[in-house]
């Protein structure tokens, strides 16, 4: 029977760790070979980590990568491996490695070079020009890198059709924002069906400062039909057999590519084909294949486990131990407390309740109770002591001037100084709590609230906070249903609210959607129903809080457009659209 067995190894590479790198490669290619696998697949970028920016720019990091690619190759006796590093020619490339049998086979290049959100790949690769097809004994193979396979007239195209693969192998570091997996799945399985073949995706695992990419790899048929999934957000070894007949007898039924193919021979596009040597197994020698569960996570638990993820690796793999977060008894620091206590375990998370004179006794309780419930240790600090000495080093200054945001702004800096140094003092990494609705208006306080290593939430809009929280109550209840029905409110100065300063998060969510996200002008936004004079107050502050946010930490992206990386505007900036 032909069939060919394809091995995904999805795992969690770090930027920059070589050697860890390299180990988790090795250990891939053992489990290859324990299943029997032909070929065995590794993420974009596999052996340097994704993506690796400015230490491309250091030829001893090239050549360290292609070091380590030296120490990979003899352990791929007796079967194909696929993976990712960077290749350095009369250029650097964005390459896939093809290792067969202990030996350096051929090399391909990214074709496609993605230049946009969070990309800047032609900052630093050349693009490839070739596509080879590899013929592993019977089975003709396509290698292409991420980005190809988006085009439906990329490199698969010519792959399959000039040179009849009927697998198209994919590399990928495809970074996660929500909804990202089903529409890359939708756009693999139509790649699959358009050119009649297998397209077997692997895709990367785990955070990388602010990106998460979300695993989720795929074995799709010639049908457009999904044959096997990686888990999201784990590590994963994905294993399928491929019917490479189902493949020759359903292209038999397909007359459009004939016509296809003779218009390529026509214009003179060709393929190179590269033979490896066989080393393809028996069905019957191979270890059966168990099913495997193929549900996704729903939208809102999809969001919480890239917010968990990115969270866990963004502090264990910059060496840190224990996470300390200022609990106010609100919404946005019982959600950050959850995430924080769910990736790293309770015992790794500190909270810290800070009330000052305005703080109500509802939010002293509903804090006790939410780190009673997650099993972490929380510490009272109270700051009025040191409020009340500022005011008194400030009262000659401040002579004559009612209280303002000043007053407001200094019990977020004490906060945000005790929080300092608490870290300093026992090398914990400050969580800040902050959301992306208060970032994107600057309702926040520089060296305050934003003072911090490491913002969880900051891609979050405060309607979707709420949806986390309950769904993750749904999944154990620890936040104390108060926070969720209570009016938000910073609560720095008395009978404070939210609603006081900003449209309710029901208006302002949506109009910062089209605002932040699509670049929607403001009539375009007034014309979509939202009230003018509310629309010009919104955007108003979110181009003046630019420069605050340029100083706020990173923090997880799960939104399709994030500030920093994604969305990047001048600070001193005059424009202001079409009124």
């Amino acid at each position: 029977m032909n069939r060919t067995r394809v091995g995904l190894a999805q795992i969690n590479t770090t930027v920059g760790d070589l050697a860890g790198n390299v180990r988790r490669i090795l250990e891939g290619i053992d489990q290859a070979r324990r299943w029997g696998v032909d070929v065995v697949v590794f993420p974009e970028l596999a052996i340097p980590g994704y993506p690796p920016e400015d230490l491309l720019l250091k030829p001893d990091f090239l050549n360290a990568n292609l070091a380590a690619l030296e120490e990979i190759i003899p352990s791929t006796r007796g079967l194909t491996a696929i993976v990712g590093f960077v290749d350095r020619q009369d250029d650097i490339y964005n390459a896939a490695a093809v290792l067969n049998d202990g030996r350096l086979a051929a090399v391909y290049h990214k074709a496609h070079l993605p230049n946009y959100g969070v990309f800047d790949e032609n900052r630093y690769f050349q693009a490839g020009r070739e596509a080879p097809v590899f013929y592993l004994g019977d089975a003709a193979l396509a290698v292409n890198v991420c980005e190809d396979i988006w085009y439906s007239g990329g490199p698969a195209r010519l792959q399959t059709l000039a040179g009849n693969a009927e697998v198209v192998i994919n590399i990928s570091a495809s970074p996660y924002h929500a909804g990202k997996g089903r529409a890359r799945e939708r756009m693999l399985c139509t790649r699959a069906a358009d050119n009649v073949c297998y397209v077997a995706m692997c895709n990367l695992v785990g955070g990388q400062d602010e990106l998460v990419f979300d695993g989720h790899s795929l074995v799709v048929d010639e049908r457009g039909e999904v044959v096997v999934r990686g888990k999201q957000f784990e590590e994963d070894f994905v294993v399928a057999d491929l019917d490479l007949q189902a493949v020759f007898n359903q292209r038999l039924h397909d007359p459009r590519r004939r016509e296809e193919k003779a218009r390529l021979r026509g214009e003179g596009e060709s393929v190179a084909g590269i033979e490896l040597i066989a080393t393809r197994r028996t069905v019957a020698t191979r270890p059966a294949l168990a099913a495997r569960p193929t549900t996704l996570l729903d939208p809102v638990g999809e969001v919480y486990q890239a917010l968990l993820l990115g969270t866990r690796d963004y502090v264990r793999k910059n060496g840190f131990e224990k996470v300390v977060i200022a609990l106010s008894g609100g919404v946005d620091s019982a959600l950050t407390a959850c995430i924080a206590a769910d990736a790293l375990g309770p015992d790794n998370v500190v909270g810290v309740f800070m009330p000052s004179q305005y703080s109500s006794g509802m939010s002293g309780e509903d804090a006790q109770k939410l780190a009673a419930n997650l099993g972490i240790e929380l510490r009272v600090i109270p700051i009025t002591p040191a409020f009340e000495a500022y005011l008194g080093l400030l009262a000659e200054s401040f002579r004559g001037r009612e209280p303002d945001v000043a007053e407001e702004n200094l019990q977020a800096r004490i906060r945000g100084n005790l929080l300092m140094a608490l870290s300093n003092k026992f090398g914990w990494l400050v969580l800040t709590t902050g959301n992306k609705s208060e970032m994107s208006v600057g309702y926040a306080t520089l060296y305050g609230d934003m003072a911090g290593g490491f913002a969880v939430i900051k891609d979050v809009p405060k309607v979707l906070v709420y949806k986390l929280c309950r769904w993750r109550n749904r999944q154990g209840k620890v936040i104390p249903e108060r926070i969720l029905t209570r009016a938000p409110s910073a609560e720095l100065r008395p009978d404070q609210k939210d609603t006081d300063s900003l449209p309710p998060y029901e208006v302002l969510d949506p109009i910062l959607q089209l605002y932040v996200e699509e670049d929607r002008s403001p009539q375009e936004i007034v014309n979509r129903g939202y009230d003018a004079e509310t629309v010009q107050r919104v955007i108003s502050m979110v181009d003046r809080a630019e420069y605050k946010r340029r100083q706020a930490p990173p923090g997880v992206k799960i939104t399709s457009r994030a500030f920093g990386r994604d969305r990047r505007l001048p600070i001193v900036n005059c424009y202001r659209g079409e009124s």
